[in-house]
């Protein structure tokens, strides 16, 4: 295994602005192709029905209220970040429209230095991706992607509904419109069935893609989810917290320094979360990773987000 650091999200954050920066979860009202009968009604076989977006508020003031909490001193800056579901996906061009307007309304915040805009590959058209390539000509944009592995058998378990060509595809498109846009891709470590070779093989091909950035996270079990009901079947295991440490480390070590490292944990709403419960105290889980990255000399004191 390579030896150093890793290129944290904060630190990409503090280049760009001069600060530490803050993101604010916001819910659109959009919804997926997965759910409107376009390509499915059921979701992804892990996704809660708030869409991924658990933390997320629709009033961008009362989400600033909450946040600002947190911050002790100094200057306030934040990135809206559109999480819950499918937020380029318009099942009109008029839905397309309210979209865009919503995308440039929190910009006229002078506390909001950017968007991150979560989306699937196979659900942005060549209209708004436009109108987004302009938003990113005077303001900071991210597009995050969901792809959770390369492994075709699991995206069909997990009802993803978009192959691996639509991913790169996506990614060609976005650069091909402004390369300003920062384009983070999003993994799932644990998906039921995978091993090793195969969490790897998503990293490489998220790395092969030319993605700016990755975000890793660790597969939660839900309630009232599918995936749920399968893990309830004994159909699969979860990881435990040594397995997750030891699989992200070998990830970040193939994983070149230029990418911005966005996640490497993720928690579930504690009131919904079956599996795995170690996640549940994350600041367990953020002293446990750091100490086992110091050991290894994958990570010595640069923060992550």
């Amino acid at each position: 295994m390579d030896k150093g650091f890793f290129y944290s999200a904060n630190e990409y954050y503090k280049e760009l602005f001069g600060c530490k920066v803050y993101k604010i979860a916001l819910n659109l009202g959009t919804t997926c192709p997965t759910r409107d009968g376009t390509k499915d009604r059921r979701g992804c076989i892990f996704c809660s029905n708030a869409g991924s977006g658990d933390f997320a508020f629709s009033d961008l003031e009362r989400a600033k209220s909450l946040v600002s909490k947190k911050i002790k001193s100094g200057e306030k800056k934040y990135l809206a970040y559109f999480q819950s579901f499918t937020n380029t996906y318009g099942q009109t061009p008029e839905e397309e429209k309210k979209l865009v307007e919503k995308y440039k309304a929190v910009l006229e915040d002078s506390e909001i230095v950017g968007i991150v805009i979560g989306t699937r590959p196979d659900s942005i058209s060549d209209w708004i991706l436009a109108e987004i390539g302009k938003i990113a000509e005077k303001h900071y944009v991210s597009i995050e992607l969901g792809f959770q592995t390369s492994n075709v058998k699991t995206s069909e378990y997990i009802r993803r509904h978009f192959s691996n060509q639509d991913y790169f595809d996506a990614i060609k498109r976005i650069k091909a419109t402004n390369q300003n846009i920062h384009v983070v891709t999003h993994l799932i470590f644990g998906l039921p069935f995978e091993t090793e070779a195969d969490m790897l093989d998503s990293v490489k091909t998220a790395i092969k893609a030319q993605t700016d950035g990755i975000k890793i996270a660790l597969l939660h079990v839900l309630k009232n989810t599918d995936l749920a009901t399968d893990f309830h079947k004994g159909k699969f295991s979860v990881m435990d917290k040594e397995e997750y440490f030891e699989i992200l480390g070998k990830a970040l070590s193939i994983i070149p320094k230029n990418i911005v490292i966005h996640r490497l944990t993720g928690d579930g709403p504690k009131n919904q979360l079956i599996a795995p419960l170690w996640t549940a105290n994350k600041k367990d889980v953020m002293n446990s990773m750091n100490k086992y990255f110091s050991d290894n000399g994958i990570f010595q004191g640069s923060e992550n987000s």
